[in-house]
Formats: C-alpha cells, structure tokens, sequence
C-alpha cells in the first residue's frame, strides 16, 4: 500500500506553531526526522538537523531554505556520547539557545524471535534506541536550562512499544524503556518549565518500515488490517503530533506517550 499524501501548508515564520524557536531533530536525514525538520521550519523555528549520513541531511537543508526556511545540519552518531553532545553544542553555538529537540534518530532490529537475534545487534539496537536517547536528552536539558531557561523535548517511540511484540523484540524493548524515561525525565524538569513527551507511531511509510517488510511480506496487508483508519500514516502526519507537543499550544501536557497509529492500539 502506498499513501501519497503530502502536507505542505506555508506559513509566516512569526505565526507558526514554533515561531522563534530554535528546534533540534535527530534522524533527520529521512522520513519521520526530515519531515519533521521541514514541518518545523514551516512553522517558524531555525531547525538543526542531525543525522549520520552527510549527504541526506545537505538535501533536506538545502530544500529546507529554498523554502525560506532557516536550517543547518550537523552529522551526528547517536551512539556517540562526545557526537551527541557536540550536536548539540552546534545548535546554540549557531543560534545562541535551544528550545525544543525532537529525538527521532534510531535503527531497526532483524525481525525474528529474541532468541534468534545475534548479540552485537542487540547492543547496536540498544547503543542507538535507548542510550542515544538519554545521552541527548541528558544534553538537551542542559542547553534549554543555559540559554532559553524552559522548553520541550519529545522522544519518538512506536506503539511496538506497548505490548509483547514478537518479531522485534529488541525494538519494542529499547522503546518501552524510552517511554520510561521520557516519563521520568517529565517528572524530573516539569518544575523548571521543561516539558517532556513521546509520540508512538503506528504503521508509517519510511524505509525502516520498507526494510521490516522486505524480510517480512505481506507485513503492509497485516498492519493496515490491525488499522481502523485502514492505512499507513505517512511521515509528515508523525511529525504534525511532534510539533504540536513541542509549541506551546501543549502547555499543559507532560509525560504523555502520545499514539499516533490510526486506531491501531485503541
């Protein structure tokens, strides 16, 4: 199954969902990450992207300010705690303070059973899904409370994360313990005024998705059954539910994993 749809509402930098701030988004060389630095610019932030692969990340820049939006890139191995905290720096070393991140970035485990999965990828899954998650928003936290003093972090999860999930066993548990720590993380900065939440797509047409299925067919025809809107979202419609939790329209909502998966879950 295929969705084409595509969101492209342009807007004036100063009235937008994050109209003067100063966004960090992770994976964003592609899909849900790129879609995402491309929605935040629309809606009036200077966006830095950071991603591993130079090239990706230059192309989304580049079409980023064609548009008139403000955007940079920096490479960016999540795994890396001196990376991490050198993307970071970037940031406000190019815009002078950090409002809000959108900590996309992740890998994708081989499906099959726990038993069958080989060590190294394991530690590969959990280098990328948890610990580059709590290295950036350890980093993160520090640069909001440094310069703009209060802000947003929203952490991408999946809803694989809610329940047993026997083909990517690796996967759903790197995220379970991401919405974990997106809760703590919550609690912990909800008094200086840093709200913290996750979103957990659903069925979504990236090419992490792409790659599961290759090795799983007919993996489109399952999820979509299991979706009562009965289809895939499409990156920009992740992204949309990110911003929205980043802007101050979501003042109140902290330590919230917010489903984005059709109805898949309900």
């Amino acid at each position: 199954m295929e969705n084409t749809r595509h969101i492209e509402t342009p807007r004036a930098a100063d009235s937008g969902l994050l109209a003067g701030k100063v966004a960090l988004v992770t994976g964003a060389g592609r899909g849900i990450g790129a879609a995402a630095a491309r929605l935040f610019a629309r809606e009036g932030a200077r966006v830095l992207l950071a991603a591993r692969t130079q090239a990706q990340l230059k192309a989304v820049t580049d079409e980023i300010r064609a548009a008139g939006g403000t955007a940079d890139h920096v490479v960016c191995d999540l795994a890396e705690a001196r990376s991490v905290r050198a993307a970071v720096d970037r940031a406000v070393e190019l815009y002078g303070r950090l409002d809000v991140a959108f900590n996309n970035g992740g890998t994708i485990q081989r499906p099959g059973p726990m038993d069958e999965l080989p060590e190294a990828d394991f530690d590969r899954v959990y280098a990328v899904n948890l610990k580059g998650v709590w290295l950036a928003m350890a980093a993160e936290v520090a640069a909001i409370r440094a310069t703009a003093g209060a802000g947003a972090v929203v952490n991408n999860s999946s809803v694989g994360s809610l329940r047993g999930n026997p083909e990517l066993p690796a996967y759903a548990a790197m995220k379970r313990a991401v919405n974990s720590l997106t809760e703590s993380a919550a609690v912990t900065y909800g008094p200086e005024g840093i709200r913290v939440n996750a979103i957990a797509p659903g069925n979504t047409l990236t090419e992490m998705i792409r790659t599961w299925e290759e090795q799983s067919p007919g993996l489109q025809e399952r999820l979509t059954a299991g979706t009562p809107l009965r289809r895939a979202a499409v990156p920009e419609e992740i992204a949309e539910a990110a911003a929205w939790l980043l802007s101050d329209r979501s003042s109140f909502v902290t330590g919230t994993v917010l489903r984005v998966d059709g109805g898949a879950r309900a």
